[in-house]
């Protein structure tokens, strides 16, 4: 494997990390710091990697001639000046290169006998420092939850196809294995007897594979590394690209767009928004679909012990806080735990709360696709062919005059081009970004417009000693409280992924991290309405100043408000110059002042929808309410990317409803 960077990016990277550190004592070797980033860069490849050279030539040169060169105090001075404090756009891009180093020292993992070997890093420095005990090291007394693994879900490896065992046809292809291509393509088999094939451009990883070295999970798991950002690199998007999909690699969280008590009543009706602009969907039915995934994968509310740091500080600060609030909307607002996958819970096999769930369950106890719908799916017959990119559908023409998918052209995993033919049909169920892309290759038009985000950004707040216990020791999202027009989320992260995103820098970034035990975390999510489309391949995506912000403001003082009522000392919301509230200042002005612009916060988000939405015209969409694309006879859509709307909610239970919807009920193709 080549080296990802040359001498000089390295003496740029090694500079950067001792200035970045300034002040601050480091337990490993800014040398070890770069030797994580380049093993992560290494992994991850690609054209995320030519972005980073290209970046780390640009920042270098904004930084100054012979940066390397001058001493760390003076390094510190203009990565503050030019950087931290800057409202120039492409500056405050250059800034996020502050979290991947950050993360890379707080990823640091020392090798050992086994990958992931939590013996060898019993003693890591970097963990030390900071308070943090591994999932193998840590005390469960009476009433807790061992953590240990959970055996019998996986996948069969047998089931797992490559080039020498890949037929030349099958009935159905279904592009993508995560929450909309599992379902459909188990019911695909079970339900209508095809002969079905699974493409998935992510490595086959199961659970056994999966450990707690963050860097290389990340760099294995996730799209780019978790480093996709929107063309403007205003968001981070985060993606599974793995078997099983972003259900792989994220919290397992379950909201339906509208539930009585677990929504908020003033939240927009969202099967009746999409009614009214022309994609009708039954709501009876849709629900029905959402009870049959619900008792495939034991879904539901989960116990508080899971989450028994942040879920309660949430939960206690909202009281609080409302009690004293004058805006009628939150006294509606619903306060509750989150309702997951991962159980199902109070019994033997459920969530053991290890704080890993975005680096994927090491302990099988996850029901996500890779551990349900797709082992059931491949004992029926279905076959899964990883680490394989499908560049387009193959048309011929139909009796009625409409194109009919004849077959997928695929990219092998060693660089080699085949084609698969599809005697029933295609599926597509790659995500919003990669199922546009590719039906935009297949010359499908008007697809990947007006795709939404729920956008994501933390607030991290200080608690006095002894409160609340280790933050670290539990489930990542725990509770939620719904506004209406936005959601607070609990949630906490492993060592390396809290630190990429605690705010701050230099020393005072140094501190806030080891104070680990002792911060507790929420974040805000706000729907950002049909605002994007895919450009060249990418998501082109911008808030709107006058509607969005204002709610980004709004829901970042709200969040800052529970934390002080939960009776926290300090908050570090997630801002670019990562600048500290305090109790007695005017919050509200505070926010008002430091959020002009998206560049002023770091966003990010794990819920892309919309791009190819249903819709009964094909003037204003690429599928009709049945999921098919117009003008074919033969290829469905069953993601996220069909959303009409922005659904507001975390959208992995929506999206597999979705795929129940368009394939259970009936044989879509007959």
């Amino acid at each position: 494997m080549a080296a990802p960077f040359n001498f000089g990016q390295l003496k740029f990277l090694k500079a950067l990390t001792e200035a970045l550190f300034h002040g601050a004592p480091m337990a490993i070797t800014p040398d070890q710091v770069v030797a994580n980033v380049v093993d992560l860069f290494a992994k991850v490849g690609g054209t995320k990697l030519d972005e980073i050279r290209l970046s780390l030539t640009a920042t270098e040169i904004v930084l100054g001639p012979l940066f390397a060169e001058v001493g760390v105090e003076t390094r510190a001075e203009r990565i503050a000046g030019r950087l931290q404090n800057s409202r120039i756009d492409l500056f405050q891009d250059m800034a996020r290169l502050r979290g991947v180093i950050y993360g890379c020292y707080y990823g640091h993992w020392q090798a050992g006998i086994e990958p992931g070997d939590q013996d060898a890093n019993a003693a890591n420095p970097v963990h030390r420092q900071i308070g943090f005990t591994l999932p193998k090291f840590r005390t469960r007394g009476a009433g807790e939850m061992p953590i240990e693994r959970v055996d019998g879900r996986e996948i069969d490896p047998a089931h797992i196809l490559d080039a020498s065992t890949l037929a030349d046809e099958y009935d159905v292809i279904v592009i993508g294995s995560g929450a909309g291509g599992a379902v459909a393509a188990y019911h695909m088999v079970h339900d209508h007897r095809y002969k079905v094939l699974i493409v998935e451009a992510g490595p086959f990883y199961p659970s056994p594979r999966i450990n707690h070295h963050e860097l290389d999970m990340v760099a294995n798991l996730f799209k780019h590394g978790a480093l996709q950002t929107s063309t403007n690199r205003d968001f981070v998007v985060f993606q599974g690209r793995c078997v099983g999909g972003s259900s792989t690699i994220n919290n397992g969280i379950c909201l339906r767009v509208n539930e009585t008590g677990r929504t908020h009543p003033d939240a927009v009706d969202v099967f009746a928004k999409w009614n009214s602009i022309g994609a009708p969907v039954d709501a009876a039915a849709f629900h029905q679909s959402y009870d049959a995934i619900k008792a495939r994968l034991g879904i539901d509310t989960i116990e508080p012990r899971s989450g028994r740091h942040n879920g309660p500080h949430l939960i206690n600060g909202w009281h609080a806080y409302a009690a004293t609030s004058t805006d009628p909307k939150d006294s509606r607002a619903v306060a509750d735990w989150f309702a997951k996958n991962f159980g199902p819970p109070n019994t033997p096999t459920a969530c053991a709360y290890c704080g890993y769930c975005n680096a994927g369950c090491a302990y099988g106890r996850r029901m996500g696709m890779a551990q349900t719908y797709l082992p059931e799916a491949c004992r029926e017959g279905a076959r899964i062919l990883p680490g394989t990119k499908a560049e387009r559908i193959l048309w011929q023409t139909a009796i009625d005059g409409r194109r009919e998918a004849e077959g997928v052209k695929l990219v092998l995993p060693d660089g080699s081009k085949t084609l698969v033919r599809a005697r029933v049909g295609v599926i597509v169920a790659a995500g919003t970004i990669a199922s546009s892309k590719l039906l935009s290759r297949s010359d499908i038009d008007s697809t990947g417009y007006q795709v939404s985000l729920n956008i994501a950004s933390p607030v991290v707040a200080l608690m006095p000693p002894g409160v609340g216990g280790d933050a670290w020791d539990e489930d990542q999202m725990a509770s939620y409280v719904d506004c209406g027009d936005f959601l607070l989320e609990s949630h906490f992260q492993p060592p390396m992924a809290m630190a990429s995103l605690m705010p701050g820098w230099f020393a005072d970034h140094a501190a806030r991290m080891r104070n680990f035990g002792r911060v507790h975390s929420a974040g805000i999510l706000f729907p950002a309405d049909r605002l994007g489309r895919m450009k060249d391949g990418k998501l082109a995506f911008k808030l709107d100043t006058d509607d969005d912000l204002p709610v980004l403001r709004r829901a970042m003082a709200t969040l800052t408000k529970v934390h002080f009522a939960a009776g926290a000392l300090e908050c570090y919301p997630a801002l670019t110059r990562g600048q500290a509230v305090t109790p007695g200042m005017d919050i509200d002005a505070f926010f008002e002042d430091a959020i002009r612009e998206s560049d002023d916060v770091t966003l990010s988000s794990s819920h892309p929808h919309g791009g190819n939405a249903i819709n009964e015209d094909p003037q204003y969409g690429v599928v009709d309410p049945e999921c098919r694309v117009h003008g074919t006879t033969n290829v469905l859509v069953t993601d996220a990317s069909v959303f009409p709307t922005c659904i507001r909610v975390n959208a992995q239970w929506t999206t597999m409803a979705m795929a129940h919807y368009a394939t259970a009920r009936r044989d879509p193709f007959r």
